[in-house]
């Protein structure tokens, strides 16, 4: 279990949900990995059963829209263990409720707009300057489903700034390939996840598994084997592209 031995991994957002599912894989395939997040207590969390199954990793504490913060957090990995090989841009989240677009306001636009599409242009710009010096590096960020397609019931913002993230990694593929860099996007449909466990009311369950061929909703594990592969060896001539961990409910 070492397709990532001795590569240092920063995942974002990664104190729960997708992101820890993420770390604690990484960790296990031989990464050094640095939890981030803000809840102090669930990343120590993730970090004890990191250490658990013999692990290295650290944790780290910056919001991810501040980008004198993101450096901070850079420079503390660097040296606690080493240059970022690999950055999994995994921070963000939906900010505001589905509605028509008139009823969506200013505020709610612009946090999910900064919270996951700045974010995850401020995590690569932090991160790819280095990879660009030792011509080397994995980008993988994460979008969603509702970025993929149109749905009337779609949180606008949330899905705006999902696609954005999509053609934000396109970008840095076509600009850092000649640098032996890649950069690849996930994009999941429901995942229950602890929060989504506690949002999604039972009555829906049964509609939701229903709208995917493969007959049952995501894990953060799905997304997590994912991303393993995008940042492993394996895939080494894979960049530019979009992954649809979404059980084929958006075949694109």
């Amino acid at each position: 279990m070492s397709r990532l031995k001795n590569k240092v991994a920063l995942i974002t957002g990664s104190s729960r949900g997708i992101g820890a599912a993420i770390a604690r894989l990484f960790a296990k395939e031989g990464a050094r990995v640095a939890v981030h997040g803000r809840d102090t207590n669930a990343i120590s969390a993730v970090r004890e059963d990191i250490s658990r199954q013999g692990g290295v990793s650290v944790d780290v504490v910056a919001d991810v829209t501040k980008f004198d913060q993101i450096e901070t957090m850079r420079e503390t990995i660097e040296r606690a263990l080493g240059p970022i090989d690999v950055l999994v841009a995994s921070a963000g989240g939906s900010f505001t409720m589905p509605g028509p677009l008139e009823d969506i306001t200013e505020e709610g636009w612009r946090a999910s707009v900064e919270g996951n599409l700045t974010a995850t242009f401020l995590t690569i710009k932090s991160v790819l300057p280095r990879m660009k010096e030792r011509r080397t590096g994995s980008i993988i960020t994460i979008s969603s489903a509702a970025g993929r397609r149109p749905h009337p019931q779609a949180p606008i913002p949330y899905s705006a700034a999902k696609a954005g993230i999509q053609i934000l990694t396109q970008d840095v593929a076509a600009q850092a390939g000649p640098y032996g860099i890649r950069a690849n996007c996930i994009a999941p449909e429901t995942i229950m996840t602890e929060r989504n466990q506690q949002r999604i009311p039972e009555a829906q369950i049964a509609p939701l598994i229903d709208m995917h061929p493969i007959k049952r909703l995501g894990t953060p594990d799905d997304v997590a084997r994912a991303a393993l592969f995008l940042a492993s060896d394996e895939a080494d001539w894979v960049t530019g592209v979009i992954v649809d961990v979404a059980g084929g409910a958006v075949m694109v």
